[in-house]
This record gives structure tokens, C-alpha cells and sequence, in this order.
């Protein structure tokens, strides 16, 4: 009985171990599901830009004008190629490590399994041996008082129990097994999938590189002509970006001396005297740096609390030019010099607020559309509309439409131009709007 008992406790041991480790297994495999299921979302989603860039250089290869936006396109088109190849070695990897690790779990479950199977045949033998003991009654009613009779009852009924347990985690066991090795198939058939997906991506990669180097070439051809219009444009970009920022700095004087002429009547009246005989208030900061109510205050820290997370100012788009001061990429004798970045989009496109606040200017500026969304000591600018759909005063929420991006007469394309300021300073948006 004391043998038995051993016995027993070794096989309930064996059977903690073994769930112990289907347990692991069971984690570790929704791990990389979890893991699996971010990579489809971050190459679906670099897809769709494929996509997008794609449907936005069809339209640019008639476009005789928009050469240096198709320039744009191709690279930006090229960097997405790039990252989805990128995100394809990962999916492959990450199979491979799957794979690997059934591998070393079905061995571990195939040694599992020998061992309860030779215990299970050993208890089998042993009951064959014991056929005659093992008759339950008669093993039961050959007892000599009932204290032995319970005993014998109880034994047999353990040993019946630890034989049904043995034999159900064979079967579950097996079922591990088959399970394990049916993932192994999907996994094989998954990396065939995705490598031949890498395979057309470096295809189409290289289609796209060959595009970019002669449209290189056609650029160098035209650099004369493209670079007289580069700096036309480079100064018309200067001649609105100063009547922006002057609007800015009046809205903040604006806004201060209503502020100031506020608290000095609030001021004269808790003092009982008139606002004639109440010395002039003084602001503690300079015109160019905006007075903020405490609801004002509550937005800026709003504003603030999202940077890198504001959604785009248009729903769909591709950037073209970017922020900063930097030789042209494809006309390296102009110097570009842009306070915000340049988004090319369809026609039709809606621009969109990219965070809640108040327009305070919808201005009509060199001929092209600009409104301007204060977000507490933030301000941002959507330029080349063709329209607006909001007026001066407007509270806004985030990605309502403030207007419609309207066509570019120097390519013939249509692009939002977006920038973001702090009080009168311009900021690089990269640094506030979401990753794409």
C-alpha cells in the first residue's frame, strides 16, 4: 500500500509538472500573438501609405509641373518600401522563434508522453499479474472485518481513479502534441506567405529606385529652370510667413490689451474708485508672449499633455517638403527654409484642426486662404486653403474641418501647409503630430 502511495504521489507530481509547462507554453504563446498581432497592424498601416503615395504619383506623371513633388513622392515612397521589408524580417524572425520553440516543446511533451505511457503499461502488467486481486468484489468480500473491507474499498477505488487520470493525460497529452505539430504547419506556411510578399516588396522597391534615378536625371536636366522657380516660390513662402507672424504678434498684443483693460476695470471696481483714476496695469511678460486665463491655461496643458500625438491636419496624405533650413533634396543650389511642412494631398481634401481651441484669424493672404487655431500659448496655421468653413471666434474640436487644401499654382498639385507656433516662435511639428 506504502509502494502504491510512492507511486501515486510520483505520478500527481509528474502531472503538476507537466501543467506547470503547458501553462509556460500556453503564456508564451500569447505573448507572441500579442506580439504577431502589432506587426500586421504596423504593416497594414504602412500599406495603406503605400497606397496612398502610390494613388498621389499617378496623378503626378502627367503633371509636368510637379516633378519635384513626384521627386518627394518616390522618396517618401521609397522609405515605406523600406520599412515594410523591414517589418516582413520581423514577422520572419519572429516565426522562426515560434517554430523553434514548439520544436523544444513537442520534444519535451514526446518525452513526457513516453514516460506516462510506460508507467500507464507498467500499472497495466501489474494488474494483469494481480487479475485475481484485482476482481473487485470478491477482493472486497474476502476481507476478514469491515476495517479491512473499508480499506480494501478505498484502495481500489484510488487505484481505479489513478488509472483513469494516467490514461486521460495520455489522451491530452497527444491532443498537446497534435496541436503543437498543426502550428508548425501554419507557421511553415505563414513564413512561405510572408517571404514571398519580401520578395515582391524588393521587386517593387527596385522599380520604384529606378523611377527615382531617372527622375533625378530629369530634375538635373531642368536644374536651371527648376531652380529660378524653387526661389520664387522660397520667397513668396517668405513674404506670407512674415504676414503670418505680424498677425500673430498683433493677435497677442490684441489679446494682452484686452486682458490688461479687463483686470484694471475688475481692479477699479474692487477698489471703489473708476477706471480713470486707476494707475495703467503692467504685464509681467512682453507683447510677443500671450496672457493665459486659468481656461486657457487648462488648454495649454491639454496641448501640451499630446505632443507626438496630435492626429495629422488631414486625414490622408504624403509629405513633400519637411520642417527645418536644408539644401534641396533634388536642387541642391536652393536652400529651402521652411517653418512648417508641406503635405500633398487629392483634391477635395478636408484640412482639420488637430487639436480642440478658438480660431482667431481666417485671413486672405497672397492669394491663398490661412486660418489660425490658438490652443492656449499654442497656435496652429493651415495654409493654402481654398476655403474655410470656420470664422474668427470659432471654438473648434479636434479634427473638425476648418476648411478645404486648395491647388498649388506653382505645380499644379494640391498641399496643406501646416505649422505649429509657441506664442511668436515657430516649432517643428514632426515633434507634435502622431507617427504615421
Amino acid at each position: 500500500m506504502k509502494i502504491f502511495q510512492l507511486r501515486y504521489g510520483q505520478k500527481a507530481f509528474g502531472l503538476l509538472c507537466l501543467i506547470g509547462l503547458l501553462l509556460c507554453s500556453a503564456q508564451g504563446f500569447a505573448q507572441s500573438g500579442k506580439s504577431s498581432t502589432q506587426l500586421q497592424k504596423d504593416k497594414q498601416k504602412i500599406e495603406n501609405e503605400i497606397a496612398n503615395t502610390q494613388k498621389l504619383l499617378k496623378k503626378t506623371e502627367s503633371n509636368q509641373k510637379a516633378a519635384v513633388q513626384q521627386a518627394a513622392l518616390l522618396r517618401q515612397q521609397i522609405q515605406n518600401r523600406e520599412k515594410i521589408i523591414t517589418n516582413l524580417n520581423s514577422q520572419i524572425i519572429q516565426m522562426e522563434d515560434e517554430q523553434e520553440q514548439n520544436q523544444q516543446e513537442i520534444s519535451q511533451l514526446e518525452k513526457k508522453l513516453s514516460y506516462m505511457k510506460a508507467d500507464y503499461a507498467q500499472v497495466v502488467y501489474n494488474a494483469y499479474r494481480n487479475r485475481r486481486l484485482m476482481d473487485k468484489v470478491t477482493f472486497i468480500l474476502a476481507s476478514d472485518d469491515f476495517s479491512q473491507m473499508f480499506r480494501r474499498l478505498r484502495y481500489y477505488t484510488i487505484f481505479s481513479r489513478n488509472v483513469r487520470e494516467q490514461s486521460e493525460r495520455i489522451v491530452k497529452t497527444t491532443e498537446e502534441l497534435t496541436k503543437k505539430n498543426e502550428e508548425i504547419v501554419v507557421l511553415k506556411n505563414d513564413k512561405l506567405n510572408t517571404l514571398s510578399s519580401k520578395e515582391q516588396e524588393i521587386k517593387n522597391l527596385e522599380v520604384d529606385r529606378r523611377k527615382k534615378t531617372q527622375n533625378a536625371e530629369k530634375l538635373r536636366k531642368e536644374s536651371k529652370k527648376l531652380n529660378e522657380e524653387l526661389k520664387k516660390q522660397q520667397q513668396q513662402r517668405k513674404n506670407i510667413e512674415a504676414a503670418i507672424q505680424k498677425a500673430v504678434k498683433e493677435e497677442i498684443a490684441r489679446a494682452n490689451a484686452e486682458r490688461e483693460k479687463k483686470a484694471k476695470a475688475s481692479k477699479g471696481k474692487s477698489s471703489g474708485t473708476s477706471a480713470s483714476t486707476t494707475k495703467p496695469a503692467t504685464s509681467s511678460k512682453s507683447s510677443a508672449t500671450i496672457s493665459l486665463t486659468p481656461e486657457e491655461q487648462t488648454l495649454n496643458a491639454s496641448f501640451i499633455n499630446n505632443k507626438g500625438r496630435l492626429p495629422w491636419p488631414v486625414a490622408k496624405g504624403a509629405k513633400v517638403s519637411d520642417f527645418g533650413s536644408y539644401p534641396h533634396p533634388d536642387v541642391p543650389s536652393v536652400q529651402v527654409d521652411n517653418h512648417g511642412i508641406d503635405i500633398m494631398v487629392e483634391a477635395g481634401t478636408p484640412a482639420r484642426a488637430v487639436f480642440e481651441g478658438v480660431v482667431t484669424g481666417v485671413m486672405s493672404i497672397m492669394g491663398t486662404t490661412v486660418v489660425m487655431v490658438r490652443h492656449g500659448e499654442y497656435l496652429t496655421v493651415y495654409q493654402n486653403l481654398s476655403s474655410a468653413s470656420v470664422k474668427k471666434g470659432d471654438k473648434v474640436s479636434t479634427k473638425q474641418t476648418i476648411g478645404t487644401v486648395a491647388k498649388s499654382a506653382s505645380s499644379n498639385t494640391y498641399e496643406l501647409h501646416f505649422e505649429i507656433w509657441r506664442n511668436d516662435r515657430y516649432v517643428n511639428p514632426n515633434e507634435w503630430l502622431a507617427r504615421k
